[in-house]
């Protein structure tokens, strides 16, 4: 892995209707994913074995976890606790980095 300073707006561009994905670091113990998500896309609800912690990098995200709904904007972060049920949908377009801790 080369050292460089890089912006996290920049790592992964929208696109119209999709979700982007540029994975950054991926070790036996964890990743780290910046996403790009357009307005009205997300994720189902779905489980992960990691804890996984998602800062938002630019728009709004509506993350579900266990039923209940928690609303983030730039800047702000969040843990989704392994094992429970979580979903993703953009409130209007937005981009996060997602780090999973595997170990």
């Amino acid at each position: 892995m080369t050292q460089q300073v890089s912006n996290m707006k920049d790592m992964a561009a929208y696109q119209d209707g999709s979700i982007v994905s540029k994975e950054i670091i991926n070790k036996p113990s964890g990743t780290v994913t910046i996403f790009a998500f357009d307005k009205n896309q997300g994720l189902s609800e779905h489980t992960a074995p990691f804890d996984a912690l998602v800062q938002i990098v630019d728009g709004e995200a509506e993350i579900i976890i266990s039923g209940e709904p928690y609303h983030l904007k730039e800047g702000e972060i969040i843990i989704m606790p392994a094992g429970k049920p979580h979903a993703l949908n953009a409130l209007k377009k937005f981009k996060m980095m997602l780090v999973m801790v595997k170990s």
